[in-house]
């Protein structure tokens, strides 16, 4: 029925009821319930935090967060940015979070990776891959993660010695203290060529999008990829070469007891980067198995009627309807592989939450570091859930 057909008395609101002051207005009782349950919330909370302050007043126990500029004298072995055990309580700390967010971001995208392809294989037509893939998945998912964690460290301890590391390939040395690579001296002009790597890589992103409209406007198709080559592997070389070209590998050589140069991947990373992936991989392996099998047969079938072989059916037609199915669930993965990064602290991986721990034992500000531990985390969480919502939101369905 079109609108024009409409009374148009029907497309009114119907007139809003005036608020009665009387207890029998179910708006007036739910306006007085919200009330009494957020003053019983908030005289908890304040029930909670003067007892605690006058707890620690009781003790003598100083609060506040001044003991972060001074200095921690906190020895750290793992660090991304410059540090010294001379710099402050808060670099420490801040040395901890960027572990922390290494050990995530590397293992969301390992996890990912491999949980898709067990999740795929065990959709495999072929027995063997599909029986393989459901014993990874039902083992590795039954075991707990500290026993897989600690299973890993003890493999990675029992490794040779430096003297009689382990060298597959000319550079690269695997032993008891590690994975050491060689690696580029980093310079100005290599700055220069990842900004220029990321600049093209936004380039490139937004020409897509106009040529896309282009075709959804006159049916022709515009070619991305010279352009996507020329900005994001053209742009960086020719910036680096503008600026001088500099290519300097520190190769990594045995000097005394230990390696000298190159860089370095510690037995406790190599060990918590292991032990999150493959045990989230089992996971996810399974929301992409689910997510696969939402999808009605008969988009395979009318596929597969065109001619299409099995691997482009399922790149693009099953996969990006079978996403919607699966972001959900790949979120709480991603959530839970971030938090359960903390139990890095059973084999020594210096995260935020050993180095707080280390922090609050040192200065006895216990409430602050917990509160410092718990806003790492939870800014963390919110920033995935935020982006995989939003993309999630991209990809929806729209109603037409």
């Amino acid at each position: 029925m079109s609108d024009a057909s409409v009374d148009p008395r029907f497309r009114r609101k119907p007139p809003r009821r005036p608020l009665r002051l009387s207890w029998s207005d179910e708006r007036v009782r739910g306006i007085v319930y919200q009330v009494v349950v957020v003053a019983l919330i908030g005289s908890v909370i304040y029930w909670l935090w003067s007892n605690t302050v006058h707890n620690l007043e009781v003790r003598r126990i100083a609060t506040g967060f001044g003991f972060l500029q001074r200095e921690a004298g906190l020895p750290i072995a793992e660090h991304l940015i410059p540090y010294d055990p001379t710099d402050t309580y808060l670099r420490a700390l801040t040395v901890g979070v960027l572990n922390t967010l290494k050990v995530a971001v590397v293992g969301i995208v390992l996890a990912t990776i491999l949980g898709t392809i067990i999740g795929i294989a065990r959709l495999s037509k072929n027995f063997l891959v599909s029986k393989i893939a459901a014993f990874y998945v039902e083992v590795i998912r039954d075991l707990p993660l500290l026993l897989q964690l600690l299973f890993w460290y003890t493999i990675m301890q029992g490794l040779p010695g430096p003297r009689q590391a382990l060298n597959p390939v000319e550079g690269v040395f695997l032993s008891n203290r590690g994975l050491k690579l060689p690696w580029i001296i980093w310079e100005g002009a290599h700055t220069a060529a990842l900004l220029a790597c990321i600049a093209g890589i936004v380039l490139t992103w937004l020409y897509a999008r106009q040529a896309r409209a282009k075709q959804m406007a006159d049916g022709q198709p515009r070619k991305i990829w010279p352009l996507a080559i020329a900005l994001v592997i053209g742009l960086p070389i020719l910036t680096w070469q503008a600026m001088g070209g500099p290519w300097d590998v520190d190769w990594p050589a045995l000097r005394g007891f230990n390696f000298q140069g190159g860089t370095n991947m510690s037995p406790e990373f190599a060990a918590l980067l292991i032990g999150l992936v493959t045990y989230t991989a089992g996971f996810i392996a399974e929301v992409v198995r689910a997510g696969i099998l939402s999808v009605n047969s008969g988009q395979w079938e009318a596929a597969q009627a065109l001619g299409l072989r099995h691997g482009s059916v399922l790149r693009l037609i099953v996969m990006p309807q079978a996403l919607r199915v699966i972001i959900p669930p790949l979120t709480s993965n991603y959530l839970n592989l971030t938090k359960n990064s903390s139990l890095a602290v059973a084999i020594g991986y210096q995260d935020i939450v050993s180095i707080a721990n280390t922090t609050l034992n040192q200065t006895g500000q216990a409430i602050e570091g917990i509160a410092i531990i718990m806003a790492v985390y939870l800014t963390i969480s919110l920033s995935i859930s935020l982006f995989m919502n939003w993309y999630n939101a991209r990809i929806a369905l729209v109603e037409r």
